[in-house]
């Protein structure tokens, strides 16, 4: 029987300028796996600044366009659900420009 990480959505904040996508929201490589997720794994950690594991991933604000329009390429594909794709801000927290098609608040 296989298990299966239930993703409710991808939080995100910013402090500093800099983006954090929790770690337990990130998508994992599996060897064998789904070329799709794999393929999502290896293109948000390429855009990254920081990407260890277990540990919230950083992206610089001069990447976020790219970010934004990534996460929309991969939710357009049908492929990955709107759960791994959309980052949910606090409401509290105002949503950045150029993240605004790839965001909502929780």
């Amino acid at each position: 029987m296989s298990t299966f990480k239930v993703i409710s959505s991808v939080r995100a904040f910013i402090q500093q300028d800099i983006l954090y996508i929790h770690a337990e929201d990130l998508p994992s490589y599996k060897k064998g796996g789904s070329i799709v997720r794999n393929s999502y794994f290896w293109a948000l950690k390429s855009i990254a600044g920081s990407a260890r594991f277990n540990q919230d991933w950083q992206f610089e604000q001069e990447v976020w366009f790219a970010l934004n329009r990534m996460l929309m390429s991969f939710a357009s594909s049908g492929y990955l659900g709107v759960s791994e794709t959309l980052l949910e801000f606090d409401s509290q927290d105002p949503i950045p420009d150029q993240l605004r098609s790839a965001a909502t608040w929780r």
